[in-house]
């Protein structure tokens, strides 16, 4: 068989192990059995008469062939997915939407365009941060995300369509019998010496890492080692109460279970967050979530700065880019 008549399925099932470098991962991401998915890998290596994959006990790793093949193989299934788009009907499918952590901006955004299109199937995700939902945008696993664009690689950027939602006040995270706990507020350099947490070592969130690091250095303040990856609020706070270390938030974070949420100032650090979407085909409900982020930011103020307000140079100029307006417009997409 030649290589143009290879079944596009085989060759998402090749996409995904080279991304997971791992059988088990990748079968739960197709939503197949780990032993299809491995029928699968060994029909396409034969079709193709080459081997793919150096598979061990520990490890999965690309031979040079698998290397090779692997960007051909997106080229094909990207040009496949956006002729399915062409000839879909946009309304008739879910929309997906990443909210990285329920009940904050993202969400408020999400309910309010499911109010203005009911008739639509908006559905939620979560994927914890940017930089690794950024990639599942232009993949199509995802449509929609939200966090801190300035922190993605610019390559990556360039491929998305963007929009400002909201500066997002910081916030601290502090268990309840930290010497700032009974704080209304906290002041940065009352931080000075402390050692915060910040997702550091999560590859989802670097752009989370970045900013605080930023702001970190300004006022003495340690980041906190890399900590074992926790899905879920539950997962997070048993993490969390082992190290005993303030965790950087936003003020929208709700309070974990023996913690509370105090807003940063002198200065209030800024986190902005923008959603962020791939170009192709239009569906109701990116309209919709448009429509609601401008609605939510002109009447809660939310492109609104405080006075001497922090925020890293990097997002100062891509806040000013020419792609973004006023979130009063609702444009940027």
């Amino acid at each position: 068989m030649a290589p143009s008549d290879t079944d596009p399925r085989l060759l998402r099932a090749f996409v995904a192990v080279a991304e997971e470098l791992h059988f088990t991962r990748a079968a739960a991401r197709l939503y197949v059995a780990q032993q299809a998915l491995s029928r699968d890998i060994r029909r396409l290596e034969r079709e193709l008469r080459r081997e793919l994959f150096v598979r061990t006990t520990r490890q999965v790793s690309l031979t040079p062939d698998g290397e090779r093949l692997l960007p051909y193989a997106r080229r094909v299934l990207e040009a496949q997915d956006h002729l399915a788009e062409a000839f879909a009907d946009p309304a008739a499918r879910p929309l997906l939407v990443d909210l990285n952590t329920d009940g904050m901006t993202a969400a408020r955004v999400l309910a309010r365009a499911r109010e203005l299109v009911p008739e639509c199937e908006l559905m939620a995700r979560f994927e914890s941060g940017l930089t690794y939902a950024a990639g599942e945008v232009l993949a199509g696993r995802l449509d929609v995300s939200f966090g801190r664009a300035a922190g993605l690689d610019p390559g990556v950027l360039a491929r998305l369509r963007v929009q400002p939602v909201r500066y997002e006040p910081m916030a601290v995270l502090l268990p309840h019998g930290h010497p700032l706990a009974g704080r209304a507020v906290v002041a940065m350099d009352e931080l000075s010496g402390e050692t915060v947490y910040a997702g550091a070592g999560n590859a989802r969130t670097r752009e989370w890492t970045d900013l605080a690091s930023q702001l970190f250095a300004q006022w003495d303040i340690v980041l906190a080692p890399p900590a074992p990856l926790a899905v879920g609020v539950a997962e997070f706070q048993r993490v969390m109460a082992k190290s005993g270390n303030p965790v950087l938030a936003v003020v929208d974070f709700p309070p974990l279970p023996g913690t509370v949420v105090r807003p940063l100032v002198r200065p209030v650090p800024l986190s902005p967050l923008l959603m962020v979407r791939r170009a192709g085909p239009d569906h109701p409900g990116l309209g919709a979530l448009s429509a609601a982020a401008a609605e939510l930011a002109a009447t809660e103020g939310w492109m609104a700065r405080p006075t001497g307000s922090w925020l890293p140079e990097s997002d100062e100029s891509l806040m000013r880019h020419r792609f973004f307006t006023t979130a009063e417009t609702g444009s940027g997409w």
